[in-house]
């Protein structure tokens, strides 16, 4: 098993983020021993889904994107869930703290409709990467090298398809943190 002791992730997401890819992903960091923290546009509790439309849990957040430093993480991962990912795309704060980590060279882990945030903050330009395939021709009108592969590792951006590559994309992160 992978240890992760002593490293910081950031998860950002609004209500209606698909519920796999958070919980999945926090779970597994948490168990390789590294510090998961949620951030969301409010302090309430988010909504997860399962498939788009069947809500399932409420999920307590750890702050807001204002609260957020990313200079104090060692990644940033963001889940899909298509309203999740279309509410997501249009908060200049979340634009801004993937354009920090890019910036940074921090992991960036992107998953399912999340790159519709890399596509809005100017991220995915010249990268290759993947999505859930309804994504391909936002990626690919915004300069980026769409592929239909389970997990895309472009330097440190991260991305896979939908929750059935969870197991590529959770080790792919784990890697980069290692």
């Amino acid at each position: 098993m992978t240890d992760l002791t002593g490293k910081k992730v950031a998860i950002i997401a609004t209500d209606h983020f698909e519920e796999a890819e958070l919980v999945q992903p926090r779970d597994a960091l948490r168990a390789a021993g590294a510090e998961v923290s949620i951030y969301s546009s409010d302090s309430d509790p988010i909504q997860a889904v399962e498939g788009d439309t069947e809500k399932t849990q409420l999920i307590e957040v750890d702050g807001t994107f204002d609260d957020l430093d990313v200079a104090t993480v060692d990644a940033v991962v963001v889940p899909g869930g298509t309203v999740n990912a279309d509410t997501i795309r249009t908060e200049e704060k979340a634009q801004a703290i993937v354009r920090a980590a890019d910036e940074a060279g921090k992991p960036l882990a992107v998953i399912c409709h999340g790159p519709w945030l890399l596509v809005s903050a100017g991220l995915a330009k010249g990268r290759r990467l993947t999505s859930y395939a309804s994504l391909a021709d936002d990626v690919r009108n915004a300069g980026g090298d769409w592929v239909d592969e389970e997990v895309v590792v472009d330097g440190n951006l991260i991305t896979s398809r939908t929750p059935d590559d969870l197991p590529a994309f959770i080790k792919a992160l784990e890697d980069s943190l290692t």
